[in-house]
């Protein structure tokens, strides 16, 4: 999982209605994932679950969440970079009667991205 929240969150909570796999929660709020219960990533701003975290690969063509977010707090770590097959796969885990289609610049930001040095 690339994406997190920084601190500078206001707790608004447009980021946790738009993500598409629930990967988000607000601070103190324990989370589940395969049945099981965890305790809070974070206490005092919402956070994104790192195994449920696809960054919209699969669904959308950007982040759901940064495009959701009036303060520009959801963004990608530099230092845990993911693949597009990974974000895939762990999509298709998640969503699993769920059928994708094929990544295009609508449903992948790395094809975005490709796209935008194609031109």
């Amino acid at each position: 999982m690339a994406t997190v929240i920084t601190d500078d969150c206001i707790s608004c909570g447009a980021c946790e209605i738009e993500c598409p796999n629930g990967a988000i929660s607000p601070g103190g709020t324990p989370y589940e994932f395969n049945g099981r219960t965890y305790p809070p990533l974070a206490d005092n701003t919402y956070f994104i679950v790192p195994d449920k975290c696809t960054e919209c690969v699969g669904h959308s063509g950007q982040e759901q969440c940064a495009a959701a977010c009036p303060a520009d707090c959801c963004v990608r770590d530099p230092n845990h970079v993911e693949a597009e097959s990974t974000l895939l796969q762990r999509a298709k885990l998640l969503h699993p009667d769920h059928q994708f289609a094929s990544l295009s610049a609508g449903t992948s930001h790395f094809r975005r991205s490709a796209a935008a040095i194609d031109v």
